[in-house]
């Protein structure tokens, strides 16, 4: 069984009388992709939130390849290795594609260049910015201002800016949002490549997906872990299919 690289023990986080975190458990083993899946409220992007140092949890602890980062800013996180995509697209839109990665690039360096220096052009930036692009297939639109690309190349161009971090950890929050069939086909051959090439935790609603990719899966409602399986044993769990798999249609998942 691979080492565990991200351990989360004990997980709470409370907003007034609602418990977001409700003593969550897990392990993100070296090169599996882990799936959080919940109904609407379920604590999801609580979850991730506080895995990538935005929200501090109340209590409980989490460990990144070896390090306490319980609670440790987010370039900190960064930093280690930890990396993750929105729910909601945060793009320089009036920038071109390859300024929005090197501007990833440059910020994981934590180093800041002259301003008077075209950023495009210092290959420390540009060569891993490019890199990055060819990986989620957008190398050919570097030149483009990024408010010219389609939603679901928006996706990919933030999974790019991630991925241009050197990641051991990707945290993916619903990187299918939004996309009709043809850009979710794509993204899911995207996460297919991906998989194999890093270890990553996916928060997802679009359940084909899930099923698809996931070497085990998760399963939160109310803040609470109520399954953690592989993916058969949760398409047959009955607790699971009455909570969630059932009010989207179990035979779709």
């Amino acid at each position: 069984m691979a080492n565990a690289l991200l351990e989360v023990e004990g997980l709470f986080k409370r907003f007034a009388g609602i418990l977001a975190s409700n003593d969550i458990k897990f392990e993100v083993r070296e090169g599996e992709l882990l799936a959080v899946i919940g109904p609407n409220g379920a604590g999801k992007t609580t979850l991730i939130n506080q895995l990538a140092g935005e929200m501090p949890p109340d209590a409980g602890c989490i460990r990144f390849a070896g390090h306490d980062i319980t609670t440790l800013p987010t370039y900190r996180r960064s930093a280690l290795g930890l990396a993750r995509s929105f729910q909601i697209t945060s793009l320089f839109l009036d920038f071109t594609v390859l300024d929005n990665v090197a501007l990833a690039v440059q910020a994981h360096a934590g180093h800041s260049f002259r301003f008077w220096r075209d950023a495009r052009r210092e290959p420390k930036l540009r060569l891993p910015a490019l890199a990055a692009l060819k990986r989620v297939g957008l190398d050919s639109r570097a030149d483009m201002l990024a408010s010219r690309l389609s939603h679901g190349e928006h996706r990919q161009l933030e999974i790019a800016m991630a991925l241009a971090t050197r990641p051991r950890l990707l945290l993916l929050d619903e990187p299918m949002a939004g996309l009709g069939p043809e850009g979710s086909g794509r993204m899911l051959a995207l996460l297919r490549e991906l998989k194999a090439m890093v270890t990553i935790l996916l928060v997802e609603h679009d359940m084909e997906a899930v099923f698809a990719l996931a070497d085990r899966i998760i399963v939160l409602v109310e803040g609470r872990a109520i399954a953690s399986d592989v993916p058969e044993a949760i398409r047959a769990n009955g607790e699971v299919r009455r909570a969630y798999l059932g009010d989207q249609g179990a035979a779709n998942a």
